[in-house]
């Protein structure tokens, strides 16, 4: 240390004084120093910067003495073992949070216990800051406003411990794809199949009842995004990661579909979801392939992340990454419109099932309705959201219902842009979401989760996860069947899996 010298000879030193008794800290050198410069005849400098070089310096070892390394290997080895025992420990604790949620979602869903689940608490985050806001309430008229605030949460939270009005059962299991599913959709009334789309560039349509692959389609290069079925023909309208959308021909042989699967191949079909999570019965049998499509719509310079038909079907909208919606004829494949005005990406685009109106989502947090009922098209812009707008669909009753990756979902009025008539809050991002003909909301969410809300907003129940049923990874899309089948409700994600679900209410099962 600098101040070492000076301290020594009573603080009266210079600065330069300072600087010229460094090397005379180390007196038992200093003899040793002076021998080496009388045989030498060099200045002082030379054999000091010696004497340094020959202790930094060690030929053998490299630079590091033997002793230092092996105390070094022992370190290493001693973090190793605890680092092993830290990942052991908590892949234990892992396995019973697993086992107690899974004891937690029988005792809720399966005993129609009144227990408010774990974690849907973060539902109405506000509760975290009820202790905050009655430590912040200084005067009269702040505590009423807090007890106005408990209230409200209250009631909100107390509705959730009454006794699930669903009932929620999941009936089959649709195996096959080789990567992620983003999207499931359900053919048009007296057809019981459902198509997906997945990222293994190709889209599949399957029978409900029998759980098999009936048609295989191949012709994209790239990711398959969405899926639609036309609304009165075998046709299938699919956008893809290759900036294009394709119209092909979904035909089906029905007595294929009508074929239940053996006990052999159901048997198969559990023990690949365990391991693989790739069935048995596509891989025992040559499936239908299809690799030409009847249409080939191109246009865009980005992903097309989506597509649907307009009511009749003479037209259709895409929505790509090129920030912008295409309106295309059908028949001739043509471009009628382009439509501009979404400052990034396009996430989604949805149709009405009556009027000639369609809504565009983007990761400007903004979603677009157009109307094309007259000559020259109108736009409105809502406004509400947060953060990248994950989808916007129509409902029965002329509302709209948008999902965000700011883990909330919002019911809007058709007419009312300016403020939503319902917000549900979430513990995580919401996707692709679908609305039934009864008003039943159901939102897929990025931690594996699937809720069913009415359209003011009020919790009607969580479908069932565990490790024997429910995804396994993001869930990325869920459409309604209106037919009364078995299951009326399906899901996909990135584990590869289609699930079909039964949701009725609890007084008609």
């Amino acid at each position: 240390m600098p101040s070492d010298p000076s301290t020594a000879s009573g603080g009266k030193s210079s600065g330069k004084t300072k600087r010229i008794s460094i090397p005379r800290v180390q007196s038992s050198t200093d003899t040793e120093l002076q021998s080496q410069q009388s045989q030498a005849g060099s200045t002082p400098l030379q054999p000091t910067a010696l004497h340094y070089v020959s202790f930094r310096s060690d030929p053998d070892d490299g630079g590091v003495p033997q002793f230092l390394r092996s105390r070094l290997h022992e370190a290493f080895q001693q973090i190793e073992k605890e680092f092993e025992m830290l990942y052991t420990e908590n892949v234990g604790l892992q396995e019973k949070v697993d086992a107690l949620n899974e004891r937690l979602e029988r005792e809720c869903y399966g005993s129609g216990e009144r227990s408010l689940p774990p974690g849907d608490l973060t539902d109405y985050p506000d509760t975290k800051n009820l202790s905050k806001q009655k430590s912040m309430g200084g005067g009269s008229a702040q505590k009423v406003k807090t007890s106005h605030k408990l209230k409200a949460q209250t009631s909100k939270i107390v509705s959730s411990f009454k006794n699930p009005t669903m009932s929620c059962t999941m009936q089959r299991e649709y195996v096959g794809h080789r990567d992620g599913i983003w999207e499931v959709t359900v053919g048009r009334l007296g057809q019981p199949i459902i198509a997906t789309a997945s990222t293994d560039h190709t889209a599949r349509v399957w029978a409900i009842d029998s759980g098999r692959c009936l048609l295989q389609y191949t012709g994209h290069n790239g990711s398959v995004n969405s899926v639609r079925f036309h609304p009165s023909r075998d046709l299938a309208l699919t956008a893809s990661g290759d900036c294009s959308a394709h119209v092909w021909q979904a035909a089906v042989n029905w007595d294929q579909a009508k074929k239940l699967p053996s006990s052999e191949e159901i048997a198969g079909m559990v023990s690949d979801r365990t391991t693989t999570g790739v069935g048995s019965i596509d891989e025992q049998e040559e499936l239908p392939t299809l690799r030409t499509p009847v249409r080939e719509l191109l246009g865009h310079s980005g992903v097309v992340i989506a597509a649907d038909w307009l009511p009749g079907a003479e037209q259709l909208v895409t929505a790509s990454w090129d920030r912008t919606a295409n309106l295309y004829d059908t028949e001739t494949g043509e471009v009628i419109h382009t439509l501009c005005g979404h400052d990034q990406e396009l996430t989604h685009v949805s149709t009405h099932h009556v009027h000639r109106l369609c809504v565009t989502s983007s990761k400007d947090s903004t979603f677009r309705l157009w109307d094309f009922r007259e000559p020259i098209h109108s736009v409105s812009v809502f406004q509400g959201h947060t953060e990248t707008v994950t989808s916007a669909v129509f409902t029965r009753e002329d509302k709209i219902v948008s999902s965000s990756d700011d883990r909330s979902v919002k019911v809007w009025e058709l007419r009312n842009i300016r403020s939503p008539l319902a917000t549900i809050r979430a513990d995580s991002a919401a996707n692709r979401l679908a609305v039934s003909s009864s008003g039943v909301v159901a939102i897929p969410h990025d931690n594996r989760q699937i809720r069913l809300f009415d359209l003011s907003g009020q919790r009607l129940a969580r479908l069932p996860r565990t490790s024997r049923q429910g995804h396994r990874r993001m869930v990325c899309s869920v459409a309604w069947a209106e037919d009364g089948g078995i299951c009326n409700l399906f899901s996909c994600g990135f584990d590869r899996l289609v699930l079909g679900w039964s949701i009725l209410p609890v007084k008609d099962v």
